[in-house]
């Protein structure tokens, strides 16, 4: 069904020239023993209007399969076949002017004739019922297949926009706690950050996958609002060659991972966090952060690794790994070239 599916002229020709090959084959096999009794002006006619039939079977053929493939979109079978009928009905009477015009020795009623015309009927039927099925289910399949990706990107967008009520509200309390120290010029710095990175959220909800490097951009502006708000006790360490941004992640993808270590770990002049984003030979992203576990863990919207694991299900088919040893936590996020 692929050779008609790519529908052109040419195909129709190449397609008519066979079925009009097939149809006068008996025409064919016989002709040489009718010539054999035929001389002088009434074999050159003979010859002539072998030619003449190979032509007419040829332009029935094509309109036949032009009008099955491209004008009936009917579903029910006798219909299409009705239509066909009908057509081969004033082919059959054409043919039987041009037969009696041409010469009178051609039997129009012979039941060869018929047989033929009737075959070349049925078989335009059933090529264009058969087309007409196979693109019916095409298209249903391609619109599963929308619905499919069109739910994967609401479910993936309902993921995404539930990081940023939580991002929000701890961003709110950063603020307050600056404006009541009174410094103005860090008070302007941090809420300029702010913006830079709630841009970054409002534009990546329109993004599927982003670059590591749009990524560690994000992460260089949320690192300084990190070390605001823990007065320098918190500290990151980048290694990641030039080469290496290009590889694709979903949008804040880093984000939910270095929330989870300030929302599970104390943080504080005894408890230096320290984290480490590199990459491993496997092209995963590692971040990776000492244990110093809260005796009373903050409350979560519940958007944390499970969401950042659906996120990376849906767009990648890809599942993240998560590495705890009560020392070291670690989250390994797969990559895409």
């Amino acid at each position: 069904m692929n050779f008609l599916q790519q529908y052109n002229p040419y195909k129709l020709i190449m397609i008519s020239l066979l079925g009009a090959l097939l149809i006068t084959y008996p025409n064919i096999t016989q002709l040489p023993w009718k010539l054999s009794y035929l001389e002088g002006i009434e074999r050159a006619k003979h010859i002539n209007f072998s030619i003449i039939r190979f032509v007419f079977f040829t332009i029935l053929a094509g309109i036949l399969f032009h009008i099955n493939l491209k004008k009936i979109s009917t579903s029910i079978f006798r219909r299409r076949l009705l239509l066909n009928l009908a057509v081969c009905a004033v082919a059959y009477l054409v043919y039987v002017l041009i037969s009696y015009s041409y010469c009178t020795f051609v039997d129009c009623f012979g039941s060869i004739l018929i047989f033929q015309f009737l075959f070349i009927c049925m078989m335009a039927a059933f090529t264009g019922h058969v087309y007409h099925m196979y693109k019916d289910q095409r298209q249903k399949e391609q619109e599963i297949e929308q619905l499919k990706i069109e739910n994967l990107e609401s479910r993936c967008n309902a993921l995404s926009n539930q990081i940023n009520p939580h991002f929000f509200f701890n961003s709110l309390n950063s603020v307050t706690a600056l404006v009541r120290k009174g410094n103005d010029e860090k008070t302007i710095e941090f809420v300029n950050k702010l913006s830079d990175m709630f841009r970054y959220i409002l534009n990546s909800e329109n993004k599927g996958l982003v670059s590591l490097g749009e990524e560690l951009e994000f992460v260089a502006s949320f690192r300084y609002l990190m070390e605001v708000r823990f007065a320098n006790k918190l500290d990151f360490i980048i290694d990641i060659e030039e080469r290496q941004k290009t590889l694709k992640l979903p949008s804040l993808s880093i984000l939910p991972v270095i929330d989870n270590v300030v929302a599970h770990n104390t943080i504080d002049s005894e408890h230096k966090m320290e984290v480490q984003i590199r990459l491993n030979e496997r092209d995963e992203l590692e971040i990776h952060n000492p244990i110093f576990p809260k005796l009373s863990p903050d409350k979560t919207n519940g958007t944390g690794l499970k969401n950042l694991e659906n996120r990376f299900l849906i767009m990648m088919n890809k599942k993240i790994r998560v590495h705890n040893d009560g020392h070291t936590f670690i989250v390994f996020l797969p990559l895409k070239q």
